[in-house]
């Protein structure tokens, strides 16, 4: 019914004109049961590498607001492992290909979709309350958010990944790493080659941009000052508004894992999210600063006003794009709530009189819409409950709030699919400003509905990025959405308890150690909306509406002018442009205008190195920058 599956199955290919798109995969693709997927021992190695990472998202986190991929480093660590493992004898063999990429999806959602909310949301409350929640609502709201994460991905995998085929650039670059790490052959050879030999400089840079901050004495310290690679830099003598540009963003960066991703994002997404930085960051923020809108000169207190038409344009454009794909949203839920009938020993919908078609096996494979209604009664309940009687937050406002973060979380899967960036903390304040209108004056209503949407919006684009993994390599799509939903347990028991520990009370943030830059948007955002809506800047409503208007003529123009779609702006690109520094956007548009000048030059080479050298850009400096924030967090390097 499908192709003989390999050891390392190639890309799929985009299905023939008049084609279903979701049979071709099947038929070309899709590896069967011919290897183990999702096994008790990929549980294992992804809840130990997912809980470490958990704890290193965490630190992070609190250091920067930021958080690092997990699936990549998840996948190399787990291939070395298992050799070291079968050199000893504790395994007769290395994990499978798609063994490891269900370890990764166990490791992704227990490393990274659980701690997104400590980092914000919770932490903001911390700062706003002076003290922490009980532990045991905090451990409950942390894993009723990742399950809600979890399962409203499930209906827009089938129009995201199978229909649409969106890049998600990390998924793209961790079923690379996986191919190379498996791969036999010349060609293979050589994908891997360069991958690792990408990794190698991907690392090097990593250690000479962060390893000087942990390392502070001694002949480590003198090399790594010597040798420091700048976090950010800009142009000499380049000044907007009388302040140096970089003041304003606009610069580069000491890094190369945004020029990785905008090599495999290609130059439509990319240019129009480096124009619309260039116009966000040096025009129009130096007139909004002297008009009185933006109070700082930083990314943060730019970014402060730019989110709100940023967000949305994102909102109202990624909503508009998913309401013109309706009738594969109905398909995707079909099955909600429909008992069918079942041939005794089938697994595939079976239909009174009828044989069972290759649409039947698929839906087989896929994971159950059932399983989505299940788990958002789940979730929502739990919520309600935990929400009502640990915060007095009215049981209609928590449901309000999870029906808000499945529309915003469209829009967040959207966004990572396209860009590789989920702009989680811009859909935290659209629930936020919601409920400066519907509670103005109930802080604590604000931050925990907000993180409902930014943890289910995170949660949500991270299995759908996994999911890209397996799509990619013909990985099972339901025991893949297993091995994530059982993450979530090993995530939840993790981070929340460090998280006392790391922070035990108000005071350790806001200082050198934890400034926890993300925290405190999300408290200065709920504290200026207590006092409603209209607390709000003029110029930060009237960005909203241009931003809305923007984001609903994008889409319209693409339906109506299918064969001219490359020449019209990306809709996502805009808004996620006015919502992260200038130099991501700028770096991204360098990396996918190496590519296109490699594809030009030589296609065929292209074809075969710039996926895994990005990749290996990727891996290589997110696997290092872990590292050093681990080691700079035990006191290895000082």
């Amino acid at each position: 019914m499908h192709a003989e599956p390999t050891a390392t199955p190639s890309a799929p290919t985009k299905a023939p004109d008049g084609v279903d798109p979701e049979l071709h995969w099947y038929k070309t693709v899709y590896q069967g049961d011919t290897q183990a997927q999702f096994t008790l021992r990929s549980f294992l190695m992804g809840s130990a590498l997912g809980a470490f990472m958990a704890l290193s998202n965490l630190y992070v986190g609190l250091k920067t607001g930021w958080g690092l991929g997990v699936a990549i480093t998840a996948c190399i660590l787990s291939f070395a492992v298992g050799r070291g493992f079968q050199a000893i004898g504790l395994f007769k063999t290395n994990l499978s290909l798609l063994e490891n990429n269900a370890m990764a999806s166990t490791a992704s959602s227990a490393g990274y979709s659980t701690g997104g909310t400590m980092v914000s949301a919770m932490c903001a409350y911390l700062l706003v309350k002076g003290s922490h929640m009980p532990w045991p609502l905090l451990m409950a709201w942390t894993f009723l958010l990742a399950v809600l994460g979890t399962v409203m991905a499930i209906p827009m995998k089938r129009q995201m990944i199978n229909v649409e085929q969106l890049q998600f650039p990390s998924g793209t670059a961790a079923a690379e790493t996986l191919r190379s790490l498996y791969s036999a052959g010349e060609e293979a050879s050589q994908k891997a080659r360069s991958l690792f030999a990408a990794m190698g400089v991907g690392a090097i840079l990593a250690w000479l941009r962060d390893a000087h901050a942990a390392s502070t004495t001694g002949a480590l310290a003198l090399l790594t000052k010597l040798s420091k690679v700048p976090a950010t830099f800009g142009i000499p003598g380049l000044k907007i508004a009388g302040q140096p540009a970089l003041s304003w963003t606009i610069g580069f960066e000491g890094s190369l894992i945004m020029v990785a991703a905008g090599a495999m994002m290609g130059l439509r997404t990319t240019i129009s999210m480096v124009v619309a930085a260039l116009i966000n960051y040096g025009v129009l923020a130096p007139k909004i600063h002297a008009m009185g809108g933006i109070t700082r000169i930083s990314y943060r207190g730019i970014v402060s006003w730019s989110l709100w038409p940023g967000a949305a344009l994102m909102v109202t454009s990624g909503l508009l794009t998913f309401a013109f794909q309706w009738r594969t949203i109905m398909r995707a839920f079909s099955g909600l709530g429909a008992l069918r009938k079942k041939k005794p020993g089938e697994g595939a919908p079976y239909r009174e009189g009828s044989e069972v078609t290759e649409k039947d096996q698929m839906a087989a494979i896929e994971v159950p819409t059932s399983w989505f209604g299940a788990g958002m009664l789940f979730a929502t309940v739990g919520l309600v409950i935990v929400g009502y009687l640990g915060f007095g937050i009215a049981p209609w406002l928590s449901v309000l709030a999870v029906l808000l973060s499945f529309i915003l979380s469209i829009v967040a899967c959207r966004a990572t699919g396209e860009t590789d960036t989920t702009p989680v903390g811009a859909m935290g304040k659209i629930t936020q400003l919601t409920y400066g209108v519907l509670a103005p004056a109930n802080v604590t209503t604000n931050l925990l509905t907000a993180s409902i949407t930014a943890g289910a919006a995170g949660s949500a684009a991270d299995l759908l990025t996994d999911l890209k993994s397996g799509y990619l390599l013909g990985a099972n799509p339901r025991k893949q959405f297993l091995a994530q939903f059982s993450g979530t347990f090993v995530g939840t028991l993790v981070v929340v308890p460090a998280f006392y520990l790391l922070v035990p009370n108000a005071n350790a943030l806001g200082g050198d150690r934890f400034p926890a830059p993300a925290a405190q948007v999300w408290k200065g955002v709920a504290e200026a909306l207590s006092h409603g809506v209209h607390s709000l800047h003029p110029t930060a409503r009237w960005g909203m509406l241009g931003g809305a208007i923007v984001g609903l003529i994008l889409p319209t123009l693409e339906l109506l002018f299918p064969k001219h779609k490359k020449y019209i702006p990306s809709s996502m690109g805009l808004g996620l442009a006015l919502v992260i520094p200038a130099w991501n956007s700028i770096s991204m548009f360098i990396g996918a205008l190496l590519a296109y000048a490699f594809a030009r030059a030589n296609e065929k080479k292209a074809e075969t190195y710039t996926i895994p050298v990005a990749s290996g850009i990727i891996a290589g400096e997110s696997l290092l920058g872990v590292a050093i924030a681990l080691m700079g967090a035990v006191g290895w390097l000082s």
